[in-house]
């Protein structure tokens, strides 16, 4: 992609004992000669003949190149951060020999050998799945993932492929008859980030999906922010980040790298605005204009900006902010809806089709004209902060026209959404796209239905699941929020979990129950766009949000639910490190909050009342728990009210399912989703088992659990 010839430019700096900085830079003096490594990729692997004798140096050419416009990285360089050992080694139903490393990581593979001849040949392949007891290695599609060496002889020899690296949580080991645990381990790199978040709760499957953001950003972040770092891509992709990006600005402290990879997009942009779809740009399509991976270039510093309060970041890019904005409202033309033309849309939308994850439920019309008046809207705030007041009004009349415009196009007076889908109404109310109070309401109703007749499985692609749980938390259905983020069926972000996961999917079910992997040829083990669920965790579960760029003033609102007993989350601000957990325990609600020196913190207890403002220090509160009593189901009660009544739902569920009458809960919702009204005494009618001896004993089961209510 980049040249034909290999170059370096290189600056060692050696400070001797009397404070000396002697400067060693590449230049004519240097020398060249070819080493033991005779092929290296970053898709394919590593090759090294250590039998190879060095050829004698030989003079570098010092090529003509404009150096003036090379800047240093705003983030740290790619370091090895952790050593892994070998949980488990054994041999396959094939005969191969495999490690297990606990947890998939990105690296490469760090062996020792001894005793060997010459000339023998050890070959490492990587994968971060198995599939029927050995390497699951079709989703690395034509990466080779293979890293392969020559012996030189008996000595011991430790083998690393320093010049690439993989995806992977599995190794097969070829060449070695007896390798032990001790002499194989996982060397993990990523950018050096310093972690800044961290959140924990009393449900173990939750902390783990935690985690398993936490690693999928730190696999992904390897001096650029890429999709996935195991198969033939590792790109730049803009509209992971765009989703990504509050997460990762809590999680770790990345606005250096980010800030650098913004500087990219922005040399990167075209001259009619467009943001190409990966930064670096490697793909090179004519106009590269998309929404949701375009808005990256406005959305993204906009996140750095709240989080860190950085004001010179948000005059940097602004440039770059408005070309974006100026190119969508060209595409828009003047009726302001963009409309036709090519979008990833709400890209693998969990109901679309494996080979066709374009086929999403939301219609790619209504999403790309909703970010225009989102990203409108951005700039208009970004250009008011930076002292430019009449690109501020212009924007902010851009944005409310768009909003107009979405609103007459794509909604009814009754609050329905172009698509009827859950996607299409979070973002709809979350960006204010709906005029009138009573739309807003309706479309809260209609978005909280389809989650309940969707057996409170996640529906939602790249662009609705950011949005979803907040969507829910404002709607004021804060319970279906949560019966959404702690599902565990599939599709769910816990699913995952539960199939043994260590690091964030592409799919929602990347790995089918039965464990075979998904067809699709988009299906990573790797990928953290759905892990953006964890900043809701972060503000709204624990209850520490930025309440003005940087925390200078910070939110307490902690969101207690009657399936966690506590949570927790801590952020280290510039102002320092702030931190709220709160604990239900014997009829009480327990909330403890750190304010950093200099910052100040509005907090507001699930009691009610005026929320107490506090200064820098620790602060303990303790009022009634409000799930101290479980709550009971109304005798007359309607489905709808039976599928919020977790116990009892859970309860038809597995009576429906044990009775043959559907195959899971989520069938049983879906059969019911025009029949929410109807009295829940009249399930069975609805769900389908109506005349079969399955149906009447599901119908004694429902009658005697709403009489125990």
């Amino acid at each position: 992609m980049y040249g034909d010839r290999l170059a370096v430019l290189a600056q060692l700096e050696v400070t001797t004992a009397d404070g000396t900085v002697h400067v060693l830079a590449t230049d004519g003096t240097w020398t060249a000669r070819e080493s033991q490594i005779v092929a290296d990729d970053l898709y394919d692997g590593q090759r090294v003949d250590l039998t190879r004798t060095p050829t004698t140096s030989t003079p570098v050419d010092v090529l003509d190149a404009d150096l003036t416009l090379l800047v240093a990285p705003d983030g740290p360089p790619v370091r090895v951060t952790d050593v892994l050992p070998a949980l488990k080694i054994w041999t396959s139903p094939a005969g191969k020999t495999l490690v297990d490393f606990g947890q998939n990581v990105v690296g490469r593979v760090r062996l020792k050998v001894r005793g060997a001849n010459q000339g023998d040949e050890v070959v490492l392949r990587h994968a971060e799945v198995l599939e029927n007891d050995e390497l699951g290695v079709r989703p690395l599609r034509s990466a080779k993932a293979t890293d392969s060496y020559v012996l030189a002889g008996p000595d011991e020899a430790t083998l690393e492929a320093e010049l690439t690296f993989h995806g992977f949580r599995y190794a097969e080991v070829t060449g070695i008859s007896d390798l032990q645990p001790a002499d194989i381990t996982a060397v993990v790199i990523n950018s050096d980030l310093r972690r800044t978040g961290w959140f924990e709760s009393s449900d173990e499957t939750l902390d783990r999906f935690h985690e398993n953001v936490v690693w999928g950003m730190r696999g992904n972040f390897v001096d650029v922010p890429t999709d996935c770092p195991q198969r033939d891509e590792r790109l730049g992709w803009t509209g992971d980040i765009q989703v990504f990006s509050p997460t990762a600005s809590f999680l770790f402290d990345s606005a250096g790298f980010l800030g650098n990879w913004l500087t990219d997009l922005a040399a990167e942009q075209h001259k009619d605005g467009s943001v190409p779809y990966v930064i670096p740009d490697v793909l090179r399509d004519a106009s590269p204009s998309t929404a949701a991976w375009g808005d990256a270039a406005v959305v993204v510093p906009w996140v750095l900006y709240q989080r860190t309060g950085d004001l010179d970041l948000l005059a940097r890019q602004l440039p770059s902010m408005r070309a974006w904005v100026d190119r969508m409202t060209d595409l828009a033309g003047t009726d302001l809806l963009w409309t036709g033309g090519f979008q990833f849309g709400d890209w693998l939308d969990p109901t679309a089709p494996p080979d066709n994850p374009f086929r999403a439920k939301a219609d790619p019309d209504v999403l790309a004209t909703a970010h225009l008046a989102r990203s409108a809207q951005i700039v208009a705030d970004a250009a008011e902060l930076t002292g430019d007041a009449d690109r501020a009004q212009e924007c902010s009349d851009l944005a409310g026209r768009v909003r107009a415009a979405f609103a007459a196009e794509y909604a009814t007076e009754g609050g329905r959404v172009l698509s009827d889908a859950p996607t299409t109404y979070a973002m709809a109310l979350q960006w204010a796209l709906l005029p009138t109070a009573e739309q807003r309401r309706r479309a809260g109703l209609r978005m909280a239905d389809l989650v309940r007749t969707a057996g409170f499985r996640i529906s939602t692609g790249f662009v609705g699941t950011p949005l979803m749980a907040d969507a829910l938390t404002d709607a004021g259905e804060p319970d279906l929020a949560y019966r959404l983020l702690l599902q565990t069926g599939c599709p769910s972000w816990l699913y995952a979990v539960t199939m043994g996961a260590t690091t964030i999917w592409e799919r929602f079910d990347s790995m089918l129950p039965d464990g075979s992997i998904n067809p699709g040829e988009m299906t990573s083990f790797n990928h953290y766009a759905l892990g953006a669920v964890a900043d809701w965790m972060h503000r709204r579960v624990a209850g520490l949000a930025p309440g003005s760029p940087g925390y200078r003033s910070i939110v307490v609102h902690p969101l207690p639910a009657s399936q966690l007993t506590r949570a927790a989350a801590r952020h280290l601000t510039p102002y320092g490190e702030a931190s709220v957990a709160w604990e239900r325990s014997d009829g009480s609600f327990r909330l403890s909050v750190t304010v950093p020196v200099g910052a100040t913190a509005t907090v507001h207890l699930p009691s009610g009342g005026k929320p107490i403002g506090v200064r820098h220090g620790d602060h303990e509160w303790t009022v009634d728990d409000p799930y101290a009593e479980a709550a009971t189901l109304p005798a007359d009660a309607t489905i709808r009210q039976l599928l919020d009544h977790e116990s009892s739902w859970n309860a038809v569920a597995e009576a429906a399912v044990e009775a043959g009458v559907v195959v899971d809960d989520a069938q049983l919702a879906g059969r019911l989703e025009r029949y929410l009204d109807a009295p829940a005494t009249t399930l069975v009618r609805f769900a389908g088992g109506w005349h079969s001896s399955g149906g009447d004993a599901l119908q004694a089961r429902l009658d005697s659990l709403l009489a125990t209510q």
